[in-house]
């Protein structure tokens, strides 16, 4: 039977922060990005991460600055909710709940407590259609209010956000307001006479609105531009029409004209958008259905991503696949300027209030911020991973950092802690070219040794084709430059693709071991000079070997790696690294071995391994005989370095779930169901600063480090709610609180005396956010409710220590008349050293009251005799 324990899944970081544009806040001080289930917030000077607005239950769609508040943003989710938030403070003010998974979101200034939502309409057909719809949103003190005025706006629209966009500042239109007294059926029937967007209003997700919510009605802007497929649509609200211009798939030189994205001009009526072929048009003259206009632009050679035109209008920014941000200057023709090489593909553009900041959302996970100069000035990188993780995940044993593979060509590595990128490792050393169907170099295995002194990467180029090509390469750690340095490059290390490597255990000797796919797996060592035979600082092949021509599939060293395990398709054999003798083979049932990993500490005296066959079997080393094995589709096995601690990722019945255990017990230490909905493939141990001491028994696994494994979305870590200070101040509080109201009542002086915390820690729990004072005026309140009133402590305290000076007063004068004493003595008899005896408590006491008494009338007495 497994305990259960207080552990859970927490999204510690890896979110994507290039899913939708970003904004600047007014003062161009801070540029917020979504990520993940949260907000970012980041700073334009210093690049830094300031700190999340969290709050949503899934993934944040849009974002958008609240026009009539600048320090306010609002929020929206595939929760179905819309937040607003202080995002200075990063306080939650209001929660308005919509009831649907909401895609998108935009604001007018001159809609105040109205904003626009791209919906999905279900349609039941494979083509998801979307819509956009205005929400009222209602005036109340409660923190969450659920909006229920809804009112289509537009239908039919893109998935894609930037196919949407507002045009001329949007203006107030007609709205309606329906009185109490009016007979309800009379006044449907003449709203759905007079207003016109009952007309176009069909669905919400199946479900049929034919009235409105009887309150105040849509208020839309002037013109919305929305374009899908090769057709443009342009609704007018005043006049309550709309125009649609279509163009061909195809023209005579083979262009591809479907449209990627809208931008509107702030000033004047013009629509730019962008298309397929690389082409961007500028739209004229659209209130008229047959004297419409306009011109084309051309400089990207593939897709236009995005569009966006400065606040003052003076100039067009675009981009795409080719990383280079253009500017084009409007009215002047193919006027433009570039600037390249900015990373990944550029996605979004967006700029700042002032048209001083421009900010590009890239392809691999990276804002940058550029200034109107056209100079960067700041990088903001996320984690990246790209099509694929292809490389394991790995902790630098030097800077504790997540190392896997990033942006093409590259290693990155991550800071856990602080949720950012420290910096990339050039492993290609080439110009990575954006083009879609070239094939090149990629980072496909990475591995450390035990000190982080060596790295060994392996890249390849033609993993599609037959003329595959791949290097092996060892780097050095430079303490100098602190970064790895590329030391030896094999150019054959195999005749076919490497399947897997390993360092050695042992920090005396450094050995890489590589099985491939040709069947063999070699031994590298730090070679010698045949001429000097002095060691030198390269590297050699050091041995060969190989079984039966089988396909060896991973490879793994020992604790102290005296043992090095090659499995070979369905055998697992045992070397001898020194001698490299093969002392035994090890068979199970049918089935590839899949992972391969020894035990750690106590418990390495076993071998563990799972196999194609859903077999999870553990060896005793020391028989040489299969200790136990079990059932399970283990899709991740992945060993604690720091104790004897295995954790394992089963993936069943469309969830996956996790077992700890030890390799001596077949019976788990920890169990948790449905730890994430999709398949765990990477997962990694990362030791903790500093050990804990208070986690629970069943939750002891995690004092020593911490289990990341990475999801599709983002990067995940199990983590112990009893170690996080939030709990040690409730958590427990409440736990002693169940205790003692289950015991008998204390009477009298008995009664324990309790703090008087947790109401004040009850208040501030309770109250709103928004409303509550600065943290300074908390700390000394809530600071205060945690001290106990001990006034009969401090009344015997005193008098205790009134008692210590009056004694110790009593000893000063029993040391000066002892002097005195040893002097007389010392002039009449010399000195006598003598043994005192011990004396009881009470007696001391009795002698120090005769040694105040004051003797001195005797010796005139003694002086006085004959």
């Amino acid at each position: 039977m497994v305990e259960k324990s207080d552990i859970r899944v927490v999204r510690c970081g890896g979110s994507k922060i290039n899913l939708r544009p970003s904004i600047f806040s007014v003062d161009s001080r801070f540029v917020l990005c979504a990520s993940g289930d949260s907000v970012k917030v980041y700073s334009t000077r210093t690049e830094e991460w300031l700190h999340s607005l969290q709050g949503h239950t899934n993934q944040v769609t849009g974002i958008a600055l609240n026009p009539t508040n600048h320090l306010q943003v609002y929020s929206c989710s595939a929760d179905g909710t819309v937040k607003l938030w202080d995002f200075i403070d990063g306080i939650l003010i209001k929660t308005f709940v919509i009831g649907y998974p909401l895609f998108a979101i935009c604001l007018s200034e001159k809609h105040e407590g109205i904003v626009f939502l791209h919906l999905s309409m279900a349609t039941g057909s494979k083509n998801e259609t979307f819509q956009l719809v205005a929400v009222h949103l209602p005036k109340s003190a409660e923190q969450e209010v659920e909006a229920k005025e809804l009112s289509a706006v537009c239908s039919n629209i893109s998935s894609n956000p930037s196919c949407t966009a507002f045009g001329r500042g949007v203006v107030l239109g007609e709205h309606y307001v329906i009185p109490a007294q009016v007979v309800m059926d009379a006044f449907v029937a003449f709203l759905h006479s007079h207003c016109p967007y009952c007309r176009t209003f069909t669905s919400c997700f199946g479900k049929v609105i034919t009235q409105h919510d009887f309150s105040t009605f849509l208020v839309v802007g002037e013109f919305i531009a929305f374009a899908r497929h090769l057709q443009l649509n342009v609704y007018f609200f005043r006049k309550q029409k709309t125009y649609s211009f279509s163009l061909k798939a195809t023209d005579k030189k083979g262009a591809k004209n479907a449209f990627t994205c809208v931008a509107c001009h702030p000033t004047d009526d013009c629509i730019a958008t962008g298309h397929e072929d690389g082409k961007i048009r500028l739209w004229r003259n659209f209130d008229q259905k047959k004297e419409y206009t306009y011109s084309t632009q051309h400089w990207h050679h593939n897709a236009v991503n995005t569009l966006c035109f400065t606040p003052e209008g003076t100039h067009l920014l675009s981009g795409g696949i080719e990383s280079v941000l253009v500017q084009w200057k409007y009215g002047a023709g193919n006027k433009k300027e570039f600037l390249p090489r900015l990373g990944g593909a550029i996605l979004h553009i967006s700029a700042s209030s002032d048209g001083q900041l421009f900010c590009t959302s890239h392809s691999d996970n990276k804002l940058t911020v550029i200034e109107s100069s056209f100079k960067v000035c700041g990088a903001i990188q996320g984690l990246v991973k790209g099509d694929d993780v292809l490389t394991d995940l790995m902790i630098d044993p030097r800077s504790k950092a997540l190392v896997l593979n990033g942006k093409p060509g590259h290693l990155q590595f991550y800071s856990l802690l602080r949720d950012k990128h420290l910096y990339d490792l050039d492993i290609v050393q080439q110009e990575y070219i954006y083009e879609a169907g070239l094939d090149q170099f990629e980072v496909v295995k990475a591995a450390f040794d035990i000190k982080g002194s060596w790295l060994a990467t392996v890249e390849e180029r033609g993993q599609k084709s037959s003329d595959l090509e791949f290097f092996l390469k060892l780097w050095a750690f430079d303490e100098k430059t602190q970064s790895f340095v590329l030391n030896t490059t094999i150019t054959a290390a195999h005749t076919d693709r490497i399947i897997s490597m390993c360092f050695s255990s042992s920090e005396e000797t450094t050995m890489l071991v590589t099985t491939a796919e040709d069947g063999q797996f070699k031994a590298w060592c730090q070679g010698a000079d045949a001429d000097t035979q002095q060691d030198q600082n390269f590297w050699s092949c050091d041995f060969v070997g190989s079984y039966h021509n089988l396909k060896p599939t991973n490879c793994s060293f020992s604790a102290d790696s005296s043992l090095l395990a090659v499995s070979f398709q369905e055998v697992i054999t045992i070397w001898s690294p020194e001698t490299w003798e093969m002392l035994t083979t090890l068979c199970q049932p049918p089935g590839e071995i899949r992972d391969l990993c020894f035990g750690r500490l106590s418990c390495s005296k076993y071998l563990l391994g799972t196999t194609t066959r859903n077999l999870l079997c553990c060896w005793n080393l020391l028989t040489c005989a299969l200790e136990w094995s079990t059932s399970v589709e283990v899709s991740k096995l992945q060993p604690d370095p720091l104790s004897e601690n295995v954790a394992a990722f089963s993936y069943q019945s469309k969830h996956t779930d996790l077992f700890v255990f030890k390799p001596s017990e077949p019976r788990p230490l920890f169990t948790q169901k449905n730890v994430c909905s999709e398949k765990v493939h990477r997962a990694v141990f990362v030791p903790r600063e500093e050990p804990l001491n208070n986690c629970d028994e069943s939750s002891q696994w995690l004092n020593r480090s911490q289990l990341y494994f990475l999801t599709q979305n983002m990067l995940v870590i199990d983590d112990s709610v009893s170690v996080t200070p939030f709990y040690l101040l409730l958590g427990k509080h409440r736990q002693q609180q169940q205790k003692l109201n289950s015991t008998p009542s204390y009477s009298g002086a008995d009664k324990p005396q309790h703090t008087q915390g947790s109401a004040t820690i009850k208040e501030l729990l309770h109250t709103p956010a928004h409303v509550l004072p600065a943290a300074s005026v908390l700390c000394s309140m809530f600071v205060n409710s945690l001290l106990i009133s001990n006034t009969g402590v401090r009344e015997e305290m005193e008098s205790s220590e009134q008692e210590m000076d009056s004694e110790k007063e009593e000893g000063d004068s029993e040391e000066e008349m002892e002097a005195c004493d040893s002097q007389q003595e010392l002039r009449a008899q010399g000195s006598v050293d003598e043994v005192m005896p011990k004396l009881s408590k009470a007696q001391e006491k009795e002698l120090k009251r005769v040694r105040k008494t004051d003797f001195s009338w005797m010796a005139g007495l003694i002086d006085s005799k004959p």
